[in-house]
């Protein structure tokens, strides 16, 4: 279950990133409340996975795993340019999160 959670609480935070940059500083209310109920949401879910994972290991993977989402969907979705910069960068966030896993740390 605690990685079903953790799922979550990487979609809420992929959610909070998309929200924040529409907000534009806090000036568009809906996005505003879209960007602090997100957060709010992802922050929950991350504590019940943290009741299993190790808090370092859940959270670099919670951190990791949405930062490579927002890449991916801001190149898919935000004209947002994908470069061999960042894909390198996005391989080795993957080779981290799989190196954790399979230490036995999570």
């Amino acid at each position: 279950m605690h990685w079903f959670y953790l799922g979550i609480a990487v979609l809420f935070e992929i959610t909070v990133a998309i929200a924040a940059g529409k907000a534009r500083g806090f000036t568009h209310i809906g996005w505003t409340a879209a960007t602090l109920v997100s957060g709010g949401v992802a922050t929950y879910f991350l504590s019940l996975a943290l009741l299993t994972f190790d808090v370092g290991v859940g959270y670099a993977i919670w951190t990791s795993v949405a930062g490579v989402g927002i890449v991916v969907l801001g190149a898919l979705f935000f004209g947002q340019r994908l470069n061999w910069r960042k894909a390198l960068g996005i391989a080795a966030v993957i080779v981290g999160v799989v190196g954790l896993n399979i230490s036995g740390m999570a």
